[in-house]
Parts: C-alpha cells; sequence; structure tokens
C-alpha cells in the first residue's frame, strides 16, 4: 500500500487532477505567471467560496451562495478528488514552463506532509523553485513544511464567509503568521463595515498594513466593480495594500484558470 504522505488529494476537473499555468490573479502576487496545484478538502465553509467543489459534498448541510441558482446541486465527494501520487504530479507541474508553483485549495495545509515531499521532489530537479500557499491562517505549519515554503499568502476569513470565529479564528496558527517573513495577509470584504473586524484581528496579532492586502469579495466584474469604489478608499486611508481579482477580470467565473 503506498505511503499516505505521498499521496495528494487533489480537486478533479474535467476529467483529470486540477493542476494548470496561468497567472496569480490575487494579493501579492498578482499578475506573476504561476503553476497552481488546487488540492481537495478543507475545514471550512465559506458561503461565497468558488471553488466549493473542494468541500460542498452531498449529505453535507453547510449553505452556500449558489443554493439559489437553479440546478445547483452539492458534489459527489468520490467524483471531485483525485487521488495522485507524489512523483506523478511533480511530473505534471516540471513539464511547465514555470518555476513559481502555488498551492491552493481547499485547504492545502491539511496535506503538509504530501506537499512538503512535492515541494522537494521539484526542488531535486531546479533550485529555481519557488512556493507560495494559500491558505486560511487556521493550521500551523509543521517545521519541515515550513522549511520548503517561500510565501505565505494568508487569507483569515471573516464574519461574512458564515464560519463561526471558533472555526476561522485560530490563534495559534495566527501569531505564527503574524511573526513571519514569509506571510502576507489577505482579507476579503463583503460591506464597508467588514472593516471593523480587519482591524481588530490586526490588533490582537500586531500584524502591520504593509503585510495587508484588501480584496472584494464577488464571481462578476460588476460584483468587484461596486465594491472597488470603497475598497480603494479604504486601502488609501490606513495603508493597505488593494488586490483585485484578475483573473476574474480575464475569464469570469471559471474553474481552472
Amino acid at each position: 500500500m503506498p505511503n499516505r504522505d505521498q499521496i495528494l488529494k487533489l480537486a478533479r476537473l474535467d476529467g483529470k487532477p486540477e493542476i494548470f499555468y496561468s497567472i496569480q490573479g490575487e494579493g501579492k502576487s498578482t499578475g506573476r505567471p504561476s503553476v497552481f496545484v488546487r488540492t481537495s478538502l478543507c475545514n471550512l465553509h465559506c458561503i461565497w467560496c468558488d471553488t466549493d467543489y473542494t468541500w460542498n459534498w452531498s449529505g453535507t448541510r453547510f449553505p452556500h451562495l449558489n443554493d439559489k441558482k437553479p440546478g445547483y446541486k452539492k458534489f459527489d465527494k468520490k467524483e471531485w478528488i483525485a487521488a495522485c501520487p507524489v512523483d506523478s504530479v511533480a511530473a505534471i507541474v516540471s513539464a511547465f514552463p514555470c518555476r513559481n508553483v502555488i498551492l491552493t485549495g481547499g485547504e492545502p495545509m491539511l496535506q503538509q506532509p504530501a506537499l512538503a515531499s512535492l515541494m522537494a521532489t521539484l526542488r531535486s530537479l531546479s533550485a529555481d523553485y519557488h512556493f507560495e500557499i494559500e491558505t486560511n491562517g487556521t493550521l500551523s505549519p509543521t517545521p519541515p513544511f515550513d522549511a520548503q515554503i517561500d510565501q505565505y499568502n494568508v487569507s483569515p476569513k471573516l464574519e461574512n464567509s458564515g464560519n463561526t470565529r471558533r472555526l476561522r479564528e485560530k490563534p495559534a496558527a495566527l501569531r505564527f503568521f503574524a511573526q513571519s517573513p514569509k506571510a502576507n495577509f489577505k482579507f476579503v470584504l463583503s460591506e464597508e463595515k467588514d472593516l471593523q473586524e480587519v482591524l481588530s484581528l490586526l490588533k490582537a496579532y500586531a500584524i502591520p498594513p504593509e503585510k495587508v492586502w484588501l480584496m472584494p469579495e464577488g464571481t462578476s466584474a460588476p460584483a468587484l466593480g461596486k465594491r472597488r469604489i470603497w475598497l480603494v478608499e479604504i486601502c488609501k486611508e490606513y495603508g493597505f495594500h488593494y488586490s483585485d481579482r484578475l483573473h476574474v477580470q480575464i475569464w469570469g467565473s471559471k474553474k481552472g484558470v
């Protein structure tokens, strides 16, 4: 039987593991050509999540904004997860002409041992690899995992996500990321009132404004455009970075781009 630490559970898209070459659309590395490896499974259930095919399984009770759409239904877990050996994933990733790799999800830090193995395997092929991970900030990295990661893109969830505070705010993990020179923070705002929650988190964990990106919630250009107007002004007032959703502006609400 294969070692569990050598098997990755990835999102399945169009019958294949979701590994693709694109540009980063959000946060600190916006616009950077990157290879994305999308893991399946998540420990949160954000009501506006645009990758809910990584966690919103049939038979679960989690609500989602898409529930209102005709024909929408939860996902069959067996059909949407691809179990892939680390070596196979490394072979796919290394075939792309790009050495910036973004581990995303779902919540990729649920699979730290296998991802650490993937990064080590790719670095054995080329020392030029640079690894970013997109995480909700609820899980602390292990020392072997931290040693491999170059950049943490931490996106703590706010009340607007629909997760309880007990689930979405884990002090030990947030303290680690706040003190890590590798970490930056991205917050998703739906309404102007969400700012107060952001400010409370920054104060509680001593996160400086230069490490903060604010992004409008939305999966369409009109929704982003409406929220962009007031969000830019907040960034100007507090010295935060503004992040749009570049991939949505280019391709719309589409998977695998």
